[in-house]
C-alpha cells in the first residue's frame, strides 16, 4: 500500500449531522444540531459514484449523526440521484426504525447495521437527549427489522474487555439475530477524549474468548475475527502480501455541506490549527473523481502516508493492519505521522494475538 488510490470502495454519506441519542462515547461533533445535506451535495456525489459502480461493485454508506433523523422523505430524496447498481447501506441506533421503515428498507434494497452494544446493563451510555435509557427503543427497532425478515448486521461498543464479556456479547447477538458482528474496543477520538488503555493481557484475552464463543455457535459472521483468519491462513500460504490492496482506500466522507474528508470519517467536523478542516475539498465546486485524484496533496494526508512507512519498517503486524486509522493518530498523539497507538494495541496487535491465543490452546494433541 503505497499512497491513495483514486478510486474508492465505498463512499461515506453524512445526510444530517443530527442525532437523536447522546452517547457518552459518541465522537461526533454537532450531533445536536440538525444540519441537512442538500439534495445538490448528493447529486455531486453520485455523477461520480454511478461511473464507479457501472464498472466493479460500489457502496454507498449513509453515516450520521443519526441517517434515520433525516426523514424518509429526505433520505429518498439523496438516494435518487444514485444508479440501480449502487449498493445503499445505513448505520443506524434503531431508535426510529418502525413498520414504515422496514418497507422503506426493502423498496430501497437496504442494508441496515444497527448499533447495539449487549444486554441492557451493557447499554448504559447510550442515552436519549433527556439521559434516558434508549435500549427499550433499540429493541423495539430491531424487532420491527425481524418482522419484515430483514437481515441485518450490529457494531458493538466495549469499553470494558474484561473476562466474560466477550462471551455475553456473542450470546446475546446470537439471540438478537443478526447476521454480522463488527466490534469496536472504544477509542479516544473526536469529542469523546475519554482514556481508550487496557490491560494488554485482558484485552487479548477478550479477543481469545472471543473466537471460542464463535466455535461453539458459528452462526454469526465476525468482521474482525474472520479478518484475522484469513490473515493467518495467507501467513501459512506465504501469500499475506496479496491480502492488502497496492494503494490506501481514500474511503471519502462526505459531509452535509459537500466538504470531503478522506482516510476517516472521525475527522469531518472537526478543525486544526496545523491542519485546518481537514477536507481536501467540496463536491460542490469539485468532482468527487478530481478531489480524490488530489488529495495526496492535503497536508495532514501526506503527513498520514509518512506514518504509514514509519509504520510498514518499524511493525512487525504491518502486514495485517496496513497501518492503522488516521483519526486514531490524530486524536491520540496530535499528529498523523506517529506509529502506535491504543487503537492498534486493542483493536489490531492484540486482536490477533487473541485469535492465536485461542489457536494455541486449543490445538490437537500432537499437533
Amino acid at each position: 500500500m503505497r499512497g491513495l488510490a483514486t478510486v474508492p470502495s465505498y463512499v461515506v454519506m453524512q445526510p444530517t449531522t443530527l442525532c437523536n441519542l447522546d452517547c457518552a462515547y459518541c465522537y461526533l461533533p454537532f450531533r445536536a444540531v440538525d444540519r441537512r445535506m442538500p439534495v445538490a451535495v448528493a447529486e455531486a456525489v453520485a455523477a461520480s459514484v454511478n461511473r464507479w459502480a457501472a464498472a466493479e461493485r460500489f457502496s454507498v454508506v449513509w453515516h450520521g449523526g443519526e441517517p434515520l433523523a433525516a426523514g424518509r422523505d429526505q433520505l429518498a430524496a439523496l438516494m435518487a440521484p444514485f444508479g440501480p447498481q449502487v449498493e445503499h447501506h445505513v448505520q443506524t441506533n434503531a431508535t426510529l426504525i418502525d413498520d414504515a421503515w422496514c418497507e422503506f428498507f426493502a423498496a430501497h434494497q437496504m442494508r441496515v447495521s444497527v448499533s447495539v452494544d449487549g444486554p441492557r446493563e451493557r447499554n448504559g451510555e447510550r442515552v436519549t437527549r433527556a439521559g434516558r435509557p434508549a435500549y427499550d427503543r433499540i429493541v423495539r427497532g430491531v424487532a420491527a427489522l425481524r418482522r419484515h425478515g430483514l437481515p441485518f448486521s450490529a457494531l458493538a461498543v466495549v469499553n470494558d474487555p474484561s473476562p466474560g464479556r466477550a462471551t455475553e456479547l456473542y450470546d446475546y447477538c446470537l439471540d438478537l439475530g443478526c447476521e454480522v458482528l463488527g466490534v469496536n474496543i472504544e477509542e479516544t477520538e473526536g469529542v469523546n477524549t475519554r482514556d481508550n488503555s487496557h490491560d494488554a493481557v485482558a484485552v487479548t484475552g477478550f479477543w481469545a474468548e472471543l473466537v471460542s464463543a464463535w466455535r461453539r455457535d458459528p452462526r454469526i459472521h465476525l468482521r474482525e475475527v474472520e479478518w484475522s483468519l484469513r490473515y493467518a491462513a495467507a501467513v501459512l500460504d506465504g501469500t499475506e502480501d496479496d491480502l492488502l490492496p497496492g494503494r490506501l482506500d481514500p474511503i471519502p466522507t462526505v459531509a452535509y455541506d459537500g466538504s470531503v474528508v478522506v482516510l476517516s470519517p472521525e475527522l469531518a467536523g472537526f478543525t486544526d490549527p496545523r491542519y485546518g478542516d481537514f477536507s481536501s475539498g467540496n463536491v460542490l465546486t469539485t468532482p468527487l473523481a478530481a478531489i480524490l485524484a488530489d488529495a495526496e496533496r492535503t497536508a495532514w494526508v501526506g503527513e498520514f502516508i509518512t506514518g504509514v512507512e514509519a509504520c510498514r519498517s518499524s511493525c512487525p503486524y504491518f502486514g495485517f493492519c496496513g497501518g492503522g486509522h488516521a483519526a486514531n493518530r490524530y486524536f491520540e498523539l496530535g499528529r498523523f505521522d506517529g506509529t502506535e497507538t491504543e487503537h492498534c494495541r486493542n483493536s489490531k496487535i492484540r486482536l490477533l494475538e487473541g485469535v492465536l491465543e485461542h489457536a494455541r490452546d486449543h490445538q490437537s494433541p500432537g499437533a
